[in-house]
């Protein structure tokens, strides 16, 4: 790849030339079976601060992956060169590392007639050609809503915009070779509100395929001092049970938490509360999660897995119930299962969701915690017991009343997941879970 040429669908035959080079280098040293990911890619990225420039990076990168299997042995390496003398001994590392390791009855490729045959379009190179100067004034002006919107913004943590051009190009001695080329461009602001001696800490951003899709900077940096300044006044509540709402960015993470118990890795080693429950029912009857990896320009799309295998479209839970788990090549053979073209994760995660705006769901909870923030690492996928530093907003009488922090919502997610009253309309649409606030019923909220 030329240093001079921008990332793009031009270099995929460049890195396809390289994935069946590497190929062939790991057949000549002995490879019964290899698959290789080549990738290249680059970015601009520039972080304002209290006005100022902070810094401006441009960054360029490729490098490679293999896996080879001598049998039913596996070894993998990776590097950053793409040399031949940095192919030939990656090949050899991989297989030296091979040899030594024991056999793995589960190990190996995915079966030849499962590879993907066809891949679809999905636009997902939409590169945004900014300059430096033109980032930064955007940056800054973002920033700049900020401070102007409310004299009690009196400090910064960084304001900054990205913009990243990839391409990645996956093959396999089954002869498979599939590749794509992606963007991705965003712009966060964070900001720090002052008052009566207290401060407080608060973000928002946006992020898109399309960089001028992006929601306006000065929006951005409004809503980041709104939030900020919001939280000023927050304190401690006494501890009670009382139902939780989750705003739909901290919703994002309950769905992470269900694939991630859910996940063949999790459930092969026992280290999943929902090890054997397929088939059971996990949600209310009116909820589906289902998975939807051929949305055009979508951050989650991808026309393959990590396994070669064609993705597509299937329900995890349908009516309350899970039909599926999520499974690659080898943790389905593990399980005895076939793979759900997986492997890597789940590629755009839909959860239902009803008319009610966050308003009306504070209506109808009535008395609780609406939560905005989240703290710590709180949980425990062996039991599903879940504890999280929190802070967000009292509600009375379906109004907020005052902001909270310093406190601990603590509950199990097999019942957290049962105890779902409603989620809203309002999507979270910036990442690979579209999911509105999620109202819980129930959970211990710890506080003074």
């Amino acid at each position: 790849m030329n240093a001079s040429e921008k990332v793009g669908p031009q270099t995929l035959p460049s890195l396809q030339e390289k994935v069946e080079r590497i190929i062939a280098e790991a057949r000549r040293q002995g490879a019964s079976d290899c698959e290789v990911s080549v990738s290249a890619g680059q970015g601009l990225s520039t972080t304002v601060r209290q006005r100022e420039v902070e810094t401006v990076e441009f960054n360029r990168d490729q490098g490679f992956g293999i896996t080879v299997f001598v049998g039913q042995r596996k070894g993998s390496a990776s590097t950053s060169a793409v040399e031949e003398d940095a192919i030939r001994e990656t090949v050899a590392a991989a297989l030296a590392i091979a040899r030594h390791t024991s056999e793995d009855e589960c190990a190996g490729l995915a079966a030849p007639e499962l590879m993907a045959r066809e891949l679809p379009d999905l636009d997902l190179y939409r590169p945004w050609d900014i300059e430096p100067e033109a980032a930064i004034e955007l940056a800054l002006r973002c920033e700049a809503a900020a401070f102007d919107h409310d004299p009690r913004i009196r400090n910064a943590d960084g304001t900054s915009l990205s913009s990243y051009l990839g391409c990645r190009v996956y093959g396999n001695s089954h002869g498979f070779v599939g590749g794509y080329a992606s963007s991705r461009h965003s712009l966060s602001c964070v900001m720090i509100a002052e008052d009566g001696g207290q401060m407080q800490r608060d973000y928002w951003y946006d992020a898109s395929r399309i960089g001028s899709a992006l929601t306006d900077g000065a929006v951005i940096g409004r809503r980041a001092a709104e939030r900020a300044v919001s939280r000023l006044g927050a304190r401690a509540v006494p501890t009670c049970e009382v139902s939780v709402l989750f705003s739909p960015e901290l919703a994002t993470g309950l769905f992470n938490h269900f694939l991630a118990a859910i996940a063949g890795g999790n459930l092969y080693r026992k280290a999943s509360f929902l090890e054997g429950a397929l088939g059971q029912r996990l949600f209310p009857d009116w909820l589906t999660l289902d998975e939807r990896p051929h949305i055009p320009r979508a951050l989650g799309s991808s026309a393959f897995d990590g396994d070669g295998l064609a993705t597509y479209a299937k329900p995890f839970i349908k009516d309350g119930e899970l039909v599926s788990y999520v499974l690659g090549t080898y943790s389905g053979r593990k399980l005895g299962l076939p793979s759900t073209a997986n492997a890597g994760g789940v590629h755009n995660l839909f959860v239902t969701h009803g008319n009610e705006d966050q308003a009306a769901l504070l209506r109808r909870m009535g008395r609780g915690l609406l939560v905005t923030e989240l703290m710590g690492q709180g949980l425990n996928l062996v039991t599903g017991d879940y504890s999280r530093g929190a802070g967000g907003y009292w509600v009375e009488n379906g109004e907020i009343q005052f902001p909270v922090q310093e406190v601990t919502i603590a509950g199990n997610l097999r019942d957290m997941f049962r105890q779902i009253l409603a989620i809203g309309s309002d999507l979270e649409t910036r990442g690979t879970i579209r999911t509105g606030s999620v109202l819980i019923e129930r959970m211990t909220v710890a506080g003074r």
